[in-house]
């Protein structure tokens, strides 16, 4: 018998043994990125106007990594909080736990050096090693060409300086452990062709990582399959549940009857400054779109997403908009 209990007990001791040093391996190899670089970003006066406008109008940093009011139609960040971080993301979002944007004012990355602000945008590895999950769409920074990488920091690092001590974010096991495999090593990107308005479209929707994220329906938290940009992805607000548009070329369901200047148009609508506080009951259109923040893209710019959507395959989808809490 007590031969019995010391093969059990030695059989036990064995697997725990290898599952600790299969664990061990796994931190170990995940995430499997490069150290950050020593690089110094120079900021000049064209990199910082760059940076501004991909930070506020393209790549939606500052939506996420600032205080919108909700009261307002489209949710405009308020005057002053740019940068400060603390916005919640939860299971409402479809997250596995609760995410708080960080501080990226210089109050809260102004010990990092640009090789870890580098490495972050583009791997999703902060400076301890810590991987952010993919809300933080590094994956789409990854492709973003490294002047344009190196104007994003410039300007983030002129943000007015703010306290703000944000929570340290929470994601469920075993998603935990899954993200640590997501992140890769940033490569050297050419800057884009802007005079090719398809490839500069294309670009500028790859950066700005909500295009896709939003517009393409997920299941089990994967794009689903044949759905890309065809909306209908879901999101819940104090107001209802809203669901993004189909923005494929479908002419029936999508913005296959849109024309350029159509398309143009219902963005620069937005750059008015009473866009800025209407009143969503007002118009019965509620919208997590950060259209104000849009609206300050170029008509140029614009016009080469638009040019880029309409090669996308046409998916015939009707969406329903929003679905109003019952009261």
């Amino acid at each position: 018998m007590k031969r019995v209990i010391r093969i059990t007990l030695y059989s036990i001791l064995t697997i725990i043994g290898l599952a600790a040093a299969g664990i061990a391996f796994f931190f170990l190899k995940y995430p499997n990125v490069d150290p950050p670089s020593t690089i110094t970003i120079e900021r000049t006066p064209d990199r910082i106007a760059r940076g501004e406008y991909l930070a506020t109008h393209v790549s939606g940093c500052l939506d996420c990594h600032s205080t919108r009011d909700w009261k307002y139609f489209a949710a405009p960040i308020n005057p002053g909080t740019e940068g400060k971080g603390g916005e919640v993301f939860d299971e409402h979002e479809g997250v596995p736990g609760k995410l708080f944007a960080r501080n990226i004012t210089p109050a809260g990355i102004g010990t990092m050096t640009d090789g870890e602000l580098l490495r972050v945008l583009t791997s999703g590895v902060d400076r301890n090693g810590k991987v952010l999950f993919p809300l933080m769409p590094y994956s789409n920074f990854n492709e973003m060409s490294d002047e344009d990488l190196y104007s994003l920091i410039a300007y983030i690092r002129t943000l007015q300086p703010i306290e703000n001590d944000v929570p340290k974010s929470q994601v469920n096991f075993p998603v935990n452990y899954i993200i640590r495999t997501v992140p890769t090593n940033h490569q050297l990107r050419p800057e884009p062709n802007r005079n090719n308005p398809c490839e500069y479209g294309k670009y500028l929707v790859e950066i700005a990582g909500v295009c896709d994220d939003c517009h393409t329906p997920r299941v089990n938290g994967k794009p689903q399959e044949g759905m890309n940009y065809a909306g209908g992805m879901e999101f819940g607000t104090p107001y209802g549940t809203i669901r993004s548009a189909n923005i494929t070329p479908d002419e029936e369901t999508g913005i296959g009857l849109w024309t350029k200047e159509d398309f143009t148009a219902r963005f620069k609508s937005f750059g008015t400054p009473k866009s800025t506080s209407i009143n969503p009951d007002s118009m019965n259109y509620y919208t997590i779109m950060p259209w104000t923040s849009f609206s300050g893209m170029t008509e140029e710019d614009l016009g080469s997403i638009y040019t880029h959507l309409r090669t996308l395959t046409p998916v015939k989808h009707k969406v329903e908009h929003f679905t109003a809490l019952k009261k």
